[in-house]
């Protein structure tokens, strides 16, 4: 895809950190023309290209956004309003953590060598050594040395007096209770080697190191860990605006009366709410008629406004494409996707606004959300969160187009088991809404038996 100088000029410039760290992506032309190269020569002169990857289809979609990832563009907020974004830079830990050392276990405080060689049992005495119960060491405060022949009361997290090395837990001791601060006592202590419910100074993380990577999502630990670094605020990638468009003549909004030969529209609040779960800023227009030069307008009043346009319907090929025929004239490609459901696909710019244009269908247009543009994001800009990966067995058999990768909705148990929720038609809402997860079967299986292990996307 060859960007026009209107377009430049929208999604120029690429963040030189992000670009070290991530291989420059291909632009459209290449991730698509390459597919169509490859299947056009196995095919033959002549034939008709095959659909293009998924992988391809998802480059495609990385380097169309890519520009969007710009130095000029990263926020610093507040901590709490970090919540859910993607962290821009790299952050090094300012100092160590812990940053002294403290005791893991309320206890005593001693110095190991003082209960090294400790008495045997006598009576009902325990084995261990008697050392002098001193002053406990004072929340929050720098605590005196600890002398010779001495224990320190101590409580979990305060720092070590100088000179002590060991903790001993009041479990432990005889008797297992703290004396009265200011009474004179004695406590028995059994042997105890250096080290032991101590946490040492720098344990966690060593000051200089590095805390949180560049792309890092940012949920509630890590918000903790830069906390207690001592930060207040923290370098996020920006919240993408998104103008989200529904189309067709035959959709409705729900609440208004549904008349013969219509819909109500579920794609709308299926798209904005994953977008919004996703992090993303949505804009509705309500419903565009299969009019071209309405669905035109429309977005050209839009895009000066938005950092990308994501359409619904209109991209296949039938006799009303409304979102074919609208973009006429912009850079935008139409293709068809080796993938079940969600195959036909647009992607490109208007008037210099990325655009992805997705199916009509419920169920192909969050196939088309989950498999393209929400990882693109979690990638570019480490929100939203990667969806969590894993294998599991299939609860019944399945066939599958051997040339597609087929997507198919599911419910995963916790014995580790997945069950297939509906069939393969992408209007299924219903099926969808009782999935928990996507059930992958890659290109070139048309068929797995009762058992066979599956990859699975958790929703």
């Amino acid at each position: 895809m060859h960007r026009t100088a209107s377009t430049n000029a929208r999604v120029n410039g690429n963040d030189a950190a992000a670009d070290a760290a991530h291989a420059a992506p291909a632009t459209h032309d290449d991730a698509h023309g390459d597919a169509h190269a490859a299947s056009a020569g196995a095919a033959g002169h002549g034939s008709r290209p095959a659909p293009v990857t998924v992988a391809a289809h998802r480059a495609a979609v990385r380097a169309l956004l890519a520009p969007l990832r710009t130095a000029e563009r990263v926020e610093r907020v507040p901590l709490l309003a970090a919540q859910g974004r993607g962290l821009a830079t790299g952050i090094l830990a300012p100092l160590d953590l812990p940053p002294f050392a403290n005791s893991q276990m309320d206890g005593f405080a001693i110095r190991s060598v003082d209960v090294s060689a400790g008495t045997e049992p006598a009576g009902t005495e325990p084995a261990g050594t008697e050392l002098t119960v001193v002053a406990p060491v004072p929340a929050g405060a720098a605590p005196a040395a600890l002398a010779p022949g001495t224990a320190a009361p101590i409580m979990t997290g305060a720092m070590m007096p100088p000179g002590a090395d060991a903790v001993v837990p009041i479990e432990l001791a005889f008797p297992d209770s703290f004396p009265d601060p200011g009474a004179p006592a004695t406590v028995r202590l059994p042997a105890t080697a250096a080290g032991t419910y101590v946490r040492d100074a720098g344990s966690d993380i060593r000051a200089g190191e590095l805390a949180l990577d560049a792309g890092t999502f940012l949920g509630p630990g890590q918000l903790g860990l830069l906390a207690a670094l001592g930060m207040t605020e923290v370098p996020v990638y920006p919240r993408l605006r998104v103008l989200l468009v529904t189309t067709g003549d035959e959709v409705v909004e729900p609440g208004r009366p549904l008349e013969v030969g219509k819909i109500y529209d579920s794609n709308g609040t299926l798209l904005e709410s994953s977008m919004r779960q996703a992090g993303l800023q949505v804009t509705r227009t309500g419903i565009s008629a299969d009019r071209p030069e309405q669905l035109a307008t429309l977005l050209r009043l839009h895009a000066p406004a938005v950092d990308l346009i994501v359409t619904t319907g209109g991209v296949s090929k039938g006799a009303y494409e409304v979102v074919r025929q609208a973009m006429a004239g912009h850079d935008v490609t139409f293709t068809s996707v080796a993938m079940q459901p969600g195959g036909p696909q647009g992607i490109g710019t208007f008037d210099g606004v990325p655009v992805l244009g997705f199916p009509g269908n419920p169920v192909s247009c969050l196939v088309s959300f989950e498999m393209f543009l929400r990882p693109v994001l979690s990638e570019l800009f480490g929100s939203p969160a990667p969806r969590p990966v894993v294998r599991a067995r299939l609860a019944g058999a399945l066939t599958s187009p051997e040339h597609k990768h087929q997507v198919r909705r599911g419910a995963l148990s916790a014995d580790g088991t997945v069950r297939l929720e509906g069939g393969t038609g992408s209007h299924l809402v219903h099926a969808l809404a009782h999935s928990n997860a996507l059930v992958h079967v890659p290109d070139g299986t048309s068929a797995l038996a009762d058992g066979a292990e599956v990859e699975v996307w958790i929703l």
